[in-house]
């Protein structure tokens, strides 16, 4: 179904059983976004609209998809205000679709702020866009229109689409986007790296996204990082090369993008063999497409690495051997919430190694045992709302992403003035060797 048709569904209906509309800036920024992005396609899909409709009633009800059809009324309403149209043919065309336009009454005071919101950013956004933009939408925009009789089996198909493997998981949909984003030069490398994204066991890529880098690009840039899903994928969105505008911060990821590349076809490497990759941060910009997977590749090894590559450092001393000893050792380090510290623990030790290297790497084991190791001893049990909540109110992240030195960085202290909740010997004996706890 087209989003013209869609737009002119006169016994479309919300019934009282959906829930709010919660879409928010970034889904309608996004979807605007996509639209500019395919519109020199044949055509592209925003996904499916699910009603129930009964035999003797004329009514559809949506049973899935209301979100999108609500941003899609509040689309068309912005064209109409912010675009003027001077071809008579889709003048004429936008005029038939405002006589028809379906309109919804609501209530829920959440749906009327967040249809508010979302209509002004729309206008914002819209008054950008050209013909084209409108001409694709209407005419080359499709949902998957799925009309069934029986609301308990509209109910069933719903939750078959959306538990039985029609939700991909977020490295999935991040991977499809990235491959859309290979420029032409690229494409003969396509293959080459999704060879090399399928050897990977899709629950280690799991971990790897929801576990370690989700949860440091959002806690460096001092946001939540409890549940990494499909609306959070946009943290590793990043920019094409070949798009970007004349921006200043481009600047540099262009001088790296291609001088890594043209370092590389020199005849040197052949004598050499220093081939080098490109030089990756885990805050830094993403560049889209080929670069993402190589990122990936090359954390992938970092964090399988991190701790025995860290441990085997000749710079160590006694007391950071005894850490990385200590936190795979002590009686409980396998509970859920010794788990969760000690990822903490491996999240800001890569993250600091990452931007620091080896430099003062003692003083960085020493720190961040004592800052991520304070909640093992504070609470009795650790949930990772009290992780997430810990890093937010004492963010050593933010200190690594906004100093440019290992001392400063390393400057927060850390308070062990607090009630216990419990007591773990081998950790509190390096504690004390450490001068944290008297």
């Amino acid at each position: 179904m087209k989003i013209s048709e869609l737009l002119q569904l006169q016994d479309l209906t919300i019934p009282v059983y959906q829930r709010p509309y919660k879409w928010q800036e970034k889904h309608i920024s996004q979807l605007i976004e996509d639209v500019n992005f395919f519109k020199g396609k044949s055509a592209y899909r925003l996904g499916t609209l699910v009603v129930h409709k009964d035999e003797n009633e004329k009514e559809l009800n949506i049973v899935d998809g209301q979100q999108r059809t609500i941003s899609c009324i509040l689309l068309f309403k912005a064209i109409l205000e912010t675009i003027k149209i001077e071809d008579p043919h889709l003048k004429k065309e936008v005029e038939a679709i405002n006589k028809n336009l379906i309109d919804f009454e609501f209530s829920n005071e959440t749906t009327a702020y967040n249809i508010k919101n979302n209509y002004a950013i729309a206008k914002r956004t819209v008054a950008k866009c050209d013909e084209d933009f409108v001409r694709f939408f209407l005419n080359h925009c499709e949902l998957i229109y799925f009309e069934i009789g029986h609301i308990s089996e509209a109910f069933q198909f719903f939750d078959s689409q959306n538990a039985r493997g029609k939700d991909l998981e977020p490295h999935d949909l991040l991977k499809a986007y990235h491959l859309r984003e290979y420029t032409e030069k690229d494409e003969k490398l396509k293959l080459d790296n999704v060879t090399v994204w399928e050897k990977h066991q899709s629950s280690d890529l799991a971990k790897l996204f929801s576990e370690y880098l989700f949860r440091i690009r959002s806690w460096s840039r001092g946001d939540s990082a409890q549940v990494f899903d499909k609306s959070k994928i946009y943290l590793f969105k990043g920019v094409t090369i070949e798009k970007i505008g004349d921006f200043k911060y481009a600047d540099s990821l262009r001088i790296l993008h291609h001088f890594t590349d043209e370092y590389n076809k020199s005849y040197h490497r052949q004598i050499d063999l220093g081939k080098k990759s490109y030089p990756f941060q885990l805050d830094a910009p993403i560049i889209n497409g080929r670069r993402f997977f190589e990122m990936i590749s090359y954390y992938k090894e970092v964090f399988d690495m991190c701790v025995e590559n860290i441990k085997s450092n000749q710079k160590l001393t006694e007391n950071s051997k005894n850490i990385f000893s200590t936190i795979k050792n002590y009686d409980g380090w396998e509970r859920t919430g010794d788990t969760y510290v000690r990822t903490l623990f491996e999240c800001a030790l890569v993250f600091y190694v990452d931007k620091f290297g080896f430099n003062h790497i003692n003083e960085a084991v020493e720190k961040i045992f004592a800052w991520s190791y304070r909640l093992r001893l504070e609470y009795y049990a650790i949930q990772f709302v009290s992780v997430d909540n810990y890093v937010l109110d004492n963010n050593l992240f933010a200190d690594f992403k906004n100093n440019y030195s290992p001392q400063e960085a390393l400057a927060r202290p850390v308070d062990y003035n607090f009630s216990k909740g419990r007591t773990i010997e081998e950790i509190e004996g390096i504690l004390k060797s450490l001068y944290y706890i008297s």
